[in-house]
């Protein structure tokens, strides 16, 4: 098949052969790619809360602090660094590859590394030159300065990091991504941790070991590289489009710093508008509410190259049912808990404290703000990687003037519940936004039918809690709690079952099936013998 076609930045197609991938091909990638991510994002938090302890326990409070300013500063260097390079390379990696064009691609990847290598190296360096300034007129600490000498040296190997995870996922094959950088980095970190905390960990033996781990993912990550495109060719055979690339690469940088500067401002005016303790608890619900993002961003993460390679061949029906099945999927899968955040939000904070339970307002509008966020769909992902990056920076200021307006006016009197309704209008605001920019660019909703299912299964489950807790009158002792939380996610299964699953669903479950049978009738070929 030939075809000739455009893209948003307004650069022509090649015409090239290439093999038109089906929805159900698409859709069984994305949910394999979304599942390995998921998986290997749960292996990253389970290792971080070891290596948090491990740190805080032979540390102490002092070192850590430094150690944790001191990797802020390098991720915050490594990030100025990269500019987008390495959300960049998913999509032009990704379209390159589906057109065959070699000659591009390899361009492609040697102007994000080599920008990115050569601001890396200069980001290192005023961080090692700026580090005892730093050090004494920003923290007050002197002892911060040697530390952040240190930290210098990773920045280049954060970013090589990033930006080779960016390309092996433009290839579709999210499991490298996670092999490198959910399993690879923090098993050696763990390891290596291990290994020395009970010889006397100290501070600086702690950052090289955080540099060793992240250059193990970026060895892992380089291999996989190599295996998808041969990195074993002339610099010279490569076609460079640096105008296309960085016209793409610095609005998404902007928005994504913008991102980042959300959340740091509205911690800063809680903070600052209210109290410091108030900033604490609402740092807690954030970070519960995270669990609720997981399969979102798992999935959106998965779809993006699929995307790109959809909108390339011109394909919109395909693109509508992408938009569709897996925007349902996002918020099938968000639904439930943001049942169990609402009906529990007291239960679930009083695991940190009894102090902690005076979040739980802010911990229930902060989960209806996620399920905004899952139940416009991925239609921030459509945008990203179908080349309108413009648009996404002016939904990123769009946001960010909107949770700064309504966190000024209500966090003085209301505190952190002021602050979750900020960041809940923000939210709506921007969710909106991209929902109706996408509908004009393509005329696609992510709603079919098949959407009101969950609806439809959560609030009847919804209702059959509330009348149990009425008629029962269950108490708020931790089994009776985990009984209902289980009770009610069973119950939204099963309905959803009852409903009735869709071709995509089915698609997946017949997969995972087979999958199943073909390594149950390996192991009956091959039966394990015990040994007495």
């Amino acid at each position: 098949m030939r075809v000739t076609s455009s893209i948003a930045d307004g650069e022509k197609l090649v015409a090239s052969p290439q093999p038109v991938a089906t929805f159900e091909q698409n859709i069984l990638q994305t949910a394999k790619g979304g599942s390995y991510l998921f998986f290997g994002k749960l292996f990253t938090f389970a290792s971080r809360f070891i290596v948090t302890l491990l740190l805080t326990r032979f540390l102490g409070p002092a070192d850590y602090g430094l150690y944790t300013v001191a990797l802020s500063a390098a991720g915050l260097a490594s990030g100025f660094a990269l500019v987008g390079l390495d959300t960049t390379l998913v999509r032009y990696v990704a379209l390159y590859a589906s057109r065959r064009d070699e000659q591009r691609l390899w361009g492609s990847i040697q102007l994000g590394l080599g920008i990115s290598m050569v601001l890396s190296a200069v980001w290192s360096a005023l961080l090692f030159g700026f580090a005892h300034w730093i050090a004494v007129n920003v923290f007050h600490d002197v002892r911060l300065a040697p530390v952040l000498q240190l930290v210098s040296f990773i920045v280049p190997v954060l970013g090589l990091s990033n930006l080779l995870a960016g390309a092996t996922r433009g290839f579709k094959h999210m499991e490298d991504m996670v092999i490198a950088q959910n399993f690879a980095q923090p098993l050696v970190r763990v390891v290596l941790i291990v290994a020395l905390a009970f010889a006397g960990l100290n501070i600086f033996e702690a950052i090289i070991i955080y540099g060793l781990a992240d250059l193990t993912a970026s060895i892992v990550l380089l291999y996989f590289l190599n295996k998808r495109f041969s990195l074993r060719r002339s610099l010279s055979s490569a076609r460079h489009e640096p105008r296309a690339i960085l016209s793409y690469s610095i609005p998404m940088w902007l928005s994504e710093l913008i991102t980042t500067f959300r959340g740091s401002i509205q911690t800063i005016l809680l903070g600052s508008l209210n109290t410091v303790f108030t900033v604490g608890i609402f740092s807690v619900a954030n970070q519960i509410n995270l669990f609720a993002d997981l399969v979102q961003t798992s999935m959106t993460m998965a779809v993006r190259p699929i995307i790109v390679e959809v909108h390339d061949m011109r394909n919109r029906e395909q693109l509508r049912r992408l938009y569709q099945t897996v925007s349902k999927w996002l918020f099938a899968f968000n639904f439930p808990v943001f049942l169990v955040v609402i009906l529990f939000p007291t239960e679930i904070l009083s695991v940190f404290g009894k102090s902690f339970e005076q979040g739980a307002s802010a911990l229930v509008l902060l989960s209806w703000a996620s399920l905004v966020d899952a139940g416009t769909g991925m239609c921030g992902a459509i945008l990203d990687m179908t080349g309108y990056t413009k648009l996404k920076l002016t939904n990123s200021i769009l946001r960010l003037g909107t949770v700064l307006v309504m966190s000024i006016w209500l966090i003085p009197t209301q505190g952190m519940v002021g602050a979750a309704y900020a960041a809940l209008s923000g939210e709506i605001v921007v969710n909106f936004s991209r929902l109706a920019q996408v509908y004009v660019l393509f005329q696609i909703l992510p709603y079919s039918i098949s959407f009101l299912k969950p609806v439809f299964a959560g609030l009847i489950a919804l209702g059959v809690m509330l009348l149990m807790r009425y008629w029962i009158g269950f108490g708020s002792n931790g089994l009776e709690v985990v009984f209902q939380m289980g009770f009610l996610v069973l119950m939204y299964i099963s309905l959803v079952l009852i409903f009735g699953l869709d071709q995509a669903d089915r698609t997946i479950l017949n997969r995972m099936k087979r999958r199943t049978s073909r390594k149950l009738g390996r192991e009956s070929k091959n039966p394990k013998v015990l040994k007495p």
